[in-house]
C-alpha cells in the first residue's frame, strides 16, 4: 500500500477514550475488524468523548533476541509470534477504524516500528510503561511529528520528571498517563491519587489514566474523570469459541458499561474551572428558606435601610429586601413610606464593594511606594463625606493603628489630586501630623502650610483645618484617643451624612 502523507496531528480537546486492542485481535483480521465494529456500535452516538483504536507494533525479526526466535516455550514469544500481522493487514485495521470515526494510536516497541507509525499515518503515538524510560527508543520517537502519550507504570517520580523535561526541552506535544502495571490491578492497588499529583507537578500537560482493572470495574473510571484525567485507555477484545479473553481486557458490552459510567460521572462532575449556573429549581428552593427584611419603625421615602433599624425574620414575602443584602457595601434606601414591622420590599439598592476594594488596592499600593511596613491586617475607615462617587476629589483613607485612653496613632492616606478633605474641628482630641510619604497642604484656621517627609505638624483642638495633595501622600496623626463624634464640620450637610465612613478590616497580600 501507498505511504500516507504525513500531516500534523494534534491530541484532540475533547476528553480522549482509547480501545487498546494489543494483541486481541489474534492475528485474525476478520476477528479485529469484528471488535472494531462492535466498538462503534457502543460510540456511535456519544459526542462528549473523542475515541480512538490503539494498536501495538513490534519489529519481531528486530525485538526478539535471536536466541528467542520462535521459541513456544516463552509465552510471550509465543503470542508475539502467532499473533503476528502483516503490514497490509494492520492498514486494513486502521482504515476500517477511521472509516467508521476512530483516531488511530499505535504502540511501537521499538525503533523499527516508530518507522512504520510514521509511515502509516497514526494520530497519535503511544509510549508504553515498559519503554517509558528506554532512551534509545525516546530518541527515535522525538524525532517523529506526531503527539506523544506516555504510560508511566513502575517509574518512579525521578524518572518521571526527566522524560517529562526530555519531552519538554525538544517542544513535544504530549500526555502522561498513570498507569499501574499489575494485570490485572486489584482496586486497592489502582493509587488514583497519582492523577492529582501528575496534575499539581506537570501543570499544562494532560494527564489520563490507562487501566488494568478487572473489565467489569465502573467506580475507577469515575474516580479517575472526577480526578480531572481527560484521557482513558482501556484493553478491549471480544468473545469467541476459539479465542480466550485475557482477566482484564473488557468486551464491547463492558466497555460500553465503562464508557457509560465516565459519560455518568462528567455529567455529576459539571462545570470546570469556573462556578457553575445554579439551576432556577436550586435557587427557588433555597430562596424559600432565607430570612426577609422588615422595619424595625417607619419608614419614609428616602430613608437609608440598615442592620441597625432594621430585622431579620423568616418567611420572606416574594420580591422582599434579604437579609443577605444586608452588606456593608450595600447602599439601601426606601423608594416609599413602610410601616413597622413590614416586609422592605420597594427599595433601592447600589452595591459599592467594587468601589471599595478599588479604593483600598490603590492605597496598599501608595504604602508599598512609600516603604511603609505594616501589619497584614489593616483596620481601614474610608472617608466619603460627599459620597463614595465623590472620593477621589474630596475623600481620605485612615488606618487606625492603636487607640486607647492614653493615646492614638493613625495613618492617613490621600491619593493624587485629592482633597481638600472637608473643613472641621475637634473639641477633646489634640493631633500631631507627622508625614511619612509625599508632600500635603494643611490649612489651619486660614493659614495654609506645605509640608514634606519629616515635616511635622501640631493641631490644637478648636482648630479648624484640612488638607489636599497634589501628588498623594501618607502621613501619621498622633493625638489622644480619638472620641467617635468628635468631629466637627463646617460643611452642615457633611456634618449630618450619618454614612460619610465606610469601615473594614482588610488582610494584604
Amino acid at each position: 500500500m501507498a505511504d500516507v502523507m504525513a500531516v500534523k496531528k494534534q491530541l484532540p480537546q475533547k476528553p480522549l477514550i482509547i480501545f487498546e486492542m494489543a494483541n486481541n485481535h489474534m492475528g485474525d483480521v476478520q476477528h479485529g475488524l469484528e471488535i472494531i465494529r462492535m466498538l462503534h456500535a457502543v460510540i456511535k452516538h456519544i459526542d462528549v468523548f473523542a475515541f480512538a483504536i490503539k494498536f501495538q507494533y513490534r519489529h519481531l525479526e528486530t525485538f526478539i533476541h535471536p536466541d528467542f526466535q520462535n521459541r513456544a516455550d516463552h509465552k510471550y514469544v509465543k503470542r508475539f509470534t502467532e499473533t503476528q500481522l502483516s503490514e497490509d493487514e494492520f492498514l486494513r485495521l486502521k482504515e476500517y477504524a477511521e472509516q467508521l470515526g476512530f483516531m488511530t494510536i499505535c504502540t511501537p516497541f521499538d525503533e523499527t516500528s516508530v518507522g512504520q507509525v510514521e509511515k502509516h499515518g497514526y494520530d497519535a503515538l503511544k509510549i508504553a510503561s515498559a519503554s517509558f524510560t528506554d532512551w534509545p527508543l525516546l530518541e527515535r520517537i522525538v524525532m517523529t511529528d506526531m503527539p506523544i502519550i506516555a504510560s508511566t507504570g513502575g517509574a518512579k517520580l525521578e524518572d518521571i520528571d526527566k522524560v517529562v523535561s526530555f519531552l519538554q526541552h525538544r517542544g513535544k506535544e504530549f500526555a502522561l498517563m498513570h498507569c499501574v502495571g499489575e494485570y490485572p490491578t486489584v482496586p486497592e492497588r489502582l493509587q488514583l491519587n497519582q492523577i492529582d499529583l501528575f496534575r499539581q507537578r506537570y501543570a499544562g500537560v494532560p494527564i489520563g489514566f490507562s487501566t488494568h482493572e478487572e473489565p467489569g470495574n465502573t467506580e475507577a473510571i469515575m474516580l479517575a474523570v472526577a480526578k480531572g484525567a481527560t484521557i482513558f485507555e482501556k484493553h478491549v477484545g471480544a468473545k469467541a469459541d476459539h479465542y480466550p479473553m485475557n482477566a482484564y481486557s473488557a468486551t464491547p458490552v463492558q466497555a460500553a458499561q465503562w464508557v457509560r459510567a465516565a459519560l455518568n460521572a462528567y455529567a455529576m462532575c459539571g462545570v470546570v474551572g469556573q462556578r457553575h449556573a445554579s439551576s432556577e429549581k436550586e435557587l427557588a428552593d433555597i430562596l424559600q428558606f432565607q430570612r426577609g427584611v422588615f422595619a424595625n419603625h417607619d419608614f419614609t421615602g428616602g430613608d437609608r435601610i440598615h442592620m441597625a433599624n432594621t430585622f431579620c425574620a423568616w418567611p420572606n414575602q416574594p420580591g422582599q429586601l434579604l437579609a443577605r443584602d444586608l452588606s456593608k457595601y450595600m447602599v439601601i434606601t426606601s423608594r416609599g413610606n413602610v410601616e413597622a414591622s413590614s416586609p422592605l420590599v420597594n427599595v433601592c439598592k447600589a452595591d459599592t464593594r467594587a468601589q471599595v476594594y478599588e479604593i483600598v488596592t490603590r492605597s496598599c499600593e501608595l504604602l508599598r511606594e512609600a516603604g511603609i511596613a505594616l501589619s497584614n491586617k489593616l483596620n481601614f475607615e474610608i472617608s466619603h463625606h460627599y459620597g463614595i462617587g465623590k472620593f477621589y476629589e474630596a475623600g481620605a483613607v485612615i488606618i487606625t493603628c492603636v487607640n486607647n485612653e492614653e493615646y492614638a496613632k493613625k495613618l492617613i492616606l490621600l491619593l493624587p489630586g485629592q482633597g481638600p478633605h472637608p473643613m472641621h474641628y475637634h473639641k477633646l482630641k489634640r493631633e500631631t501630623f507627622h508625614v511619612l510619604h509625599g508632600n500635603v497642604i494643611f490649612t489651619l484656621d486660614g493659614v495654609e502650610t506645605k509640608a514634606g517627609p519629616g515635616d511635622v505638624i501640631t493641631v490644637e483642638r478648636g482648630v479648624k483645618h484640612n488638607f489636599r495633595s497634589e501628588g498623594g501622600v501618607v502621613f501619621e496623626e498622633i493625638s489622644t484617643m480619638h472620641h467617635k463624634g468628635d468631629s466637627y464640620y463646617t460643611v452642615p450637610a457633611v456634618d449630618a451624612n450619618k454614612y460619610r465612613k465606610t469601615e473594614l478590616t482588610y488582610w494584604v497580600v
